[in-house]
Formats: C-alpha cells, sequence, structure tokens
C-alpha cells in the first residue's frame, strides 16, 4: 500500500523509488503483484504519466486511511517506549557543520536506539516528499503547513582574510564596496544586496564580483583564501574572527539584521513519534548559536 501510495503521489514511478530507496523495477513488481493479487487494474501509464483507473482511486484513498492509521498506532506505542528507529535530519552545510555534528557524540550516546540519517545541503527540500522527520531552515518560514521550533537567530557580518586586505586594502565605508570583489551566491532564494545604515538610515549596496557559490561553506573557504569579501551568519565565521583568519568589517555599518533558524517537521507535536520528538528537544536544549 505504501508503494501504490507512493507512486500516484509523485506521478512516476522512478521519483517513487527514490523516495523508497527501492529500484523502480522493484517498485513496478510490487505494484503489478498487487493488481494481480486484486484482481483489478489501478494504474494505466501513458507517455503523459500515470493515471488511477476508478477502482485505483478507490484503493488509493483507502490504503491513505489504513496507512494514516497504522502510523497513528506507532505514534501512540512509541510513547511509552524507548526511542528507536531512524530519524532524517536536513540542515544546510553551515549549520550543519558548525553546530549539528558537534553535538551528535552526545546525542547518539544519550538515544543509543536511535539511527540518525544526517543530510547537509543547502537546497531547500519538500519535507514531505524526501521523507524528513527534522529539517533545519534559516531566515523566513514560508510553508506555514509545518510546524517550528525556534533554535535562535545569528546576526550577519562582512568579512575578509587578512590576506585579502593585505593585497587590495582595508574599504572604510559600504560605498567603497565597488572596487572590491564580492562574493555573491548563485540560487534564486538569495536576496541580492547587502544592508547598511549611515546617517541617513539604512542603505543597501549591491555586490559585485567574479565569483558566484552555491552554499555558504564553499563561500566561507573562498574568503579564507583570499578570493574575495563575504557576507555570512556570524556563527558560520565567529571561529574564524576569533582565530584572526577573518576580518569583520564596516560594523559601525552593521545594521543589526538576523538570520532566524528553526527545527520544522510535519505536525502536530503531540504525535511525534518518540524518536523524532526526543531528536526535536536535544536540539532546542543544546543547539546554541553564537548572538
Amino acid at each position: 500500500m505504501e508503494v501504490f501510495v507512493q507512486v500516484v503521489e509523485s506521478q512516476n514511478f522512478s521519483a517513487a523509488a527514490r523516495r523508497l530507496s527501492m529500484t523502480p523495477s522493484a517498485v513496478s513488481k510490487l505494484v503489478a503483484r498487487l493488481e494481480a493479487r486484486l484482481g483489478a487494474r489501478l494504474l494505466v501509464r501513458s507517455t503523459r504519466g500515470i493515471y488511477l483507473t476508478p477502482e485505483g482511486a478507490s484503493f488509493e484513498a483507502r490504503a491513505k486511511e489504513i496507512l494514516e492509521s497504522i502510523a497513528v498506532a506507532e505514534r501512540e506505542a512509541s510513547r511509552t517506549s524507548t526511542p528507536r528507529g531512524k530519524v532524517r535530519v536536513n540542515a544546510n552545510v553551515p549549520f550543519g557543520r558548525h553546530c549539528l555534528i558537534p553535538l551528535i557524540p552526545t546525542l547518539l550516546q544519550r538515544y543509543p536506539d536511535i539511527r540518525l540519517d544526517l543530510v547537509l545541503s543547502d537546497q531547500v527540500v519538500n519535507v514531505r516528499e524526501e521523507k524528513t522527520d527534522i529539517a533545519i531552515r534559516t531566515g523566513p518560514l514560508k510553508d506555514m503547513s509545518l510546524v517550528s521550533r525556534d533554535l535562535g537567530s545569528s546576526q550577519y557580518v562582512v568579512v575578509a582574510s587578512p590576506e585579502y586586505l593585505r593585497r587590495h586594502g582595508v574599504p572604510t565605508e559600504p560605498a567603497s564596496l565597488a572596487a572590491h570583489n564580492c562574493l555573491e551566491f548563485g540560487f534564486s532564494r538569495h536576496t541580492r544586496t547587502w544592508p547598511f545604515t549611515d546617517a541617513g538610515g539604512r542603505a543597501a549596496v549591491v555586490p559585485l564580483g567574479n565569483l558566484q557559490v552555491s552554499d555558504g561553506e564553499s563561500m566561507r573557504m573562498l574568503a579564507l583564501e583570499g578570493v574575495g569579501i563575504a557576507r555570512l551568519a556570524h556563527f558560520h565565521v565567529s571561529q574564524d574572527i576569533v582565530a584572526g583568519r577573518l576580518i569583520p568589517l564596516f560594523e559601525q555599518f552593521n545594521p543589526g539584521d538576523v538570520e532566524a533558524v528553526h527545527a520544522v517537521f510535519v505536525g502536530p507535536g503531540l504525535e511525534l513519534p518518540a524518536r523524532v520528538r526526543v531528536v526535536l528537544d536535544f536540539l532546542y536544549e543544546t543547539v546554541k548559536i553564537e548572538p
């Protein structure tokens, strides 16, 4: 039933196979076996996609009800048992590397029966389609159907390496960025401008440079190599600043804007399996984002 419902929701055997960690041929055989056992055609395949027959539509509705009943029974049972099982956590690369990975040994020591599936990517995943239990999101939350827990926030900071500043000089005001190589993000949801304050209030500068990157950790490494000036969350580069590997710029022009960090999940929270709930509670308790 789960395979059949996933095929219908994915509208594609290959996509369903990826989400179920199966091969497309195995998914196809299971659906064929299901149709043979029921003695009814459930799906019609065409070049344009997959379509439900009337029998398939009726079966899908019943299958969803049954699968949800199973999930509720498992959640109720898990509340009184030792947390165990796989928990898939998705986080962006900077948060994962600098905030999450250092906590994992303690998490697994506290809950030895939990198997953590950690996925680090700066691509925003669909929590439901990717079967993600917890996703760490930074910035404003757009999917209001998800439940969230606040993990803190971090200010932004503009930084450059001592080597870059030695070769190109130290910019003293935001307008002077026009003469410098500024590193940019290449993904569409990124805000192009860098905000600052001046005597007239808030001002915005469009950074210009010869390099775009897809993730914050790559931008941090390029800044450390002296390639250009970067604007990143403070928690991401705090250790580099303390060690002198990166130098903060324009602190007197910093508008104090912050990036909120949330753990999001499919709710409601009272029905979460114990394995997911204890990981959420652990993150809420232990994640410390530098101000």
